[in-house]
């Protein structure tokens, strides 16, 4: 394993798929959990769906996780087998509990897993290349490709490294923290590397690629900016609405864009 991938595995092979009153310490610090803001996630996490094809044999999921989550599950209820592929032993098996013989479930790097060419009808990636060193991204989306049919799309939910009037104000915050010498804070203990979203067109050379926005922001600014009461619910109505009026301006600016890449026939 490079560093990146050490990294990931030894948070997740701990504490990241441990569970606390039935949630994973993944989910814990990395998901908005807040009863006010369940639609808007769930809708969020719906919109993967647009884009997955109604029927199919293989489907392959990179990094799977444990497939915590109902909506998660639910990406693969038209193919025959869902292919998990991820670092964390205890991940699987937590993905096989939630689908059992639905899934195949296979452990180790994506990069040393041998995987058929052309084989799967659809491919996905939910918030994990960001995950892999930044000099292997490209590899590990190019294999992606490689493996999935002509015709058939990879999913991927990416992260923007900038984010439109919050990452400036995030970075001035800093800056102030350490003039006052007070320590930073960890908000994700796991390698991260964001490429812009301009960086995507590179793989125009096999694939078709489109951007849809999927989530405008992190739990931690959500939790900051949104309240857990009906002006919140309403907030992200708004916010949903505008993401479906504007899907390339907040693909572009904001958090975490859907990359559609449909590999040419």
């Amino acid at each position: 394993m490079d560093n990146a991938e050490q990294i990931v595995s030894n948070f997740y092979n701990t504490v990241g798929w441990e569970t606390v009153d039935g949630l994973s310490v993944d989910a814990i610090m990395f998901e908005d959990l807040r009863k006010h803001s369940e639609t808007y996630i769930h809708k969020c996490r719906e919109r993967v769906l647009r884009f997955i094809p109604d029927h199919g044999v293989n489907m392959l999921d990179m990094a799977s996780g444990p497939i915590e989550f109902q909506d998660y599950v639910n990406y693969s209820k038209n193919f025959e087998k869902r292919y998990c592929v991820d670092l964390s032993a205890t991940a699987l098996e937590m993905a096989k509990k939630r689908i059992g013989e639905h899934g195949v479930f296979l452990h180790g790097s994506f990069f040393d897993i041998p995987l058929q060419e052309n084989f799967f009808d659809c491919a996905l990636s939910v918030h994990t290349i960001y995950h892999i060193d930044k000099d292997k991204q490209e590899m590990a989306v190019r294999k992606l490709l490689h493996v999935t049919k002509p015709g058939k799309p990879v999913i991927i939910v990416y992260s923007n490294p900038t984010v439109l009037f919050i990452t400036p104000a995030q970075r001035l915050f800093k800056k102030v923290k350490r003039i006052f010498k007070k320590s930073e804070e960890q908000d994700n203990p796991l390698y991260l590397h964001m490429n812009p979203i301009q960086w995507w067109n590179r793989f125009s050379d096999v694939a078709e690629v489109k951007t849809f926005p999927s989530r405008s922001f992190n739990a931690n600014i959500h939790k900051r900016l949104i309240p857990d009461n009906k002006l919140g619910s309403m907030m992200l109505d708004m916010l949903f609405s505008l993401e479906e009026s504007f899907p390339k301006f907040f693909a572009k600016h904001f958090q975490s864009p859907i990359i559609i890449l449909t590999k040419n026939k």
